[in-house]
């Protein structure tokens, strides 16, 4: 008997257990390796979840809007029509699946943050000679006449996204393959699934009394604050002149620059000269990063708070910063972003400025050294050198830092120099 679990994944590091969405495959149907299956809501985001398993989907464990714990089985997939049957009796009697090889390993609760956990049970994007591409990246391609087979994915294990087809589509050429393209099987191909289009998640409107579920967003962030409980944190607070910045936001915003973009470019600018403050704290010892990625809040419609990352934002140009920031905004709204576009941040900045709060103290996430936040920038009557008094724009900032690895002088240190390239070399974070 050849009958295979599908588990549910390990979508991010922090999550525990995985809520069906909808199944993109229905009881009976033809799947191939590498193909979606279904479509997963994490602590943080909706997934396309893949098969590493050729058949047929047997029998759904899991129905849609249920949920389950990383690496319980949620399906059968048999190799053969004649054993969906046998599948379907396995299921009912709560055994197993055997398989003709080992037995599948679940897919393990915690993912590396570096290496995070893939939909795709543990098996590879590009496999023999397998072209894997998510159903909105084929859709794509389609429309816009690209040969996917040509394209280098961007995405986990080096599955083809849609932004690799846009990006190929704007350039107007095919470029030339980076290695010799495996050959297609000469079987005929399976019409991948129509693209998925969240639906959005009703507000519930409090009545009095009633006790309102929290949403698995807000679940997440429970797990994550009372998570930071154990860690031991200081808070320094700084004021920042902010005329220069102001101006130079007003002269490029057009271009499609965003005041939050500036201020993860100065963060991150400034993080090159203050290590410690991009680092995190491990039984081992203090973790420098090799990069600088910066984490943003960003609040759901739907409630809960994720935090999208701008990965490199001290290499990447503010207009190349500003357009990923909207992209990625964009797409944790709708729950589209990948593992990786939220959980690779080194430093966070939590910025509530729009909403008129002079200031306000963040709390560190797990797994950083320090976090940011910011307030409204607000005409202030100052004191200038030559004793006179002048109107300044000006803005409070607090920063929130793990004082195990990170003391006072430090955090002051990085503040001072924030402020400095903010109030006198803002035009710098143009080049």
């Amino acid at each position: 008997m050849s009958i295979h679990e599908v588990f549910m994944p390990a979508l991010s590091s922090t999550m525990t257990e995985g809520k069906i969405v909808s199944w993109v495959k229905s009881p009976g149907d033809k799947v191939e390796k590498g193909e979606t299956v279904v479509v997963v809501e994490s602590d943080k985001a909706d997934m396309d979840v893949e098969t590493f398993y050729e058949g047929f989907l047997a029998h759904i464990i899991v129905e849609a809007g249920e949920t389950a714990p990383v690496g319980s089985a949620i399906a059968f997939i048999a190799e053969t029509e004649a054993e969906i049957e046998q599948a379907k009796s396995l299921a009912n009697s709560g055994g197993a699946a055997a398989t003709t090889t080992s037995s599948p390993e679940p897919v393990a609760a915690i993912a590396s943050v570096a290496t995070p956990a893939l939909a795709s049970q543990n098996g590879s994007n590009h496999k023999e000679g397998r072209l894997v591409a998510s159903p909105r990246a084929r859709k794509l391609a389609k429309e816009l006449k690209v040969d996917l087979t040509t394209l280098q994915g961007s995405g986990p294990h080096g599955r083809i996204v849609a932004e690799d087809v846009e990006a190929l589509s704007n350039k107007g050429k095919q470029p030339a393959p980076v290695a010799p393209a495996a050959p297609i099987p000469t079987s005929a191909p399976v019409a991948p699934p129509a693209p998925r289009t969240p639906a959005p998640t009703p507000v519930v409107a409090a009545v009095p009394g009633q006790i309102v579920p929290l949403t698995t967003f807000q679940n997440a962030v429970v797990r994550n604050m009372v998570a930071t409980i154990s860690v031991p944190v200081f808070r320094v607070g700084y004021t920042i002149t902010t005329d220069g910045l102001d101006k130079l936001y007003k002269q490029i915003k057009s271009k499609g620059v965003t005041m939050t973009a500036l201020l993860a470019k100065a963060v991150a600018v400034t993080l090159q000269k203050h290590p410690l403050l991009n680092a995190s704290y491990s039984d081992q010892g203090i973790v420098y990063h090799s990069d600088i990625n910066i984490s943003v809040a960003v609040a759901m419609d739907d409630g809960g708070l994720i935090t999208p990352v701008l990965q490199n934002a001290d290499a990447v140009d503010i207009y190349s910063l500003s357009r990923t920031w909207k992209s990625l905004v964009e797409r944790a709204r709708s729950k589209q972003l990948q593992p990786q576009e939220y959980n690779s941040g080194t430093f966070t900045l939590s910025n509530l400025g729009m909403f008129g709060v002079d200031t306000f103290d963040a709390i560190l996430p797990p797994g950083q050294g320090s976090i940011l936040a910011i307030g409204a920038s607000r005409p202030q009557v100052v004191a200038t050198p030559d004793g006179l008094f002048a109107v300044r724009q000006q803005m409070q900032v607090n920063i929130t830092s793990d004082h195990r690895i990170i003391y006072g002088a430090h955090a002051a240190a990085f503040l001072q120099d924030l402020a400095k390239l903010i109030e006198t070399n803002p035009q710098s974070l143009t080049l």
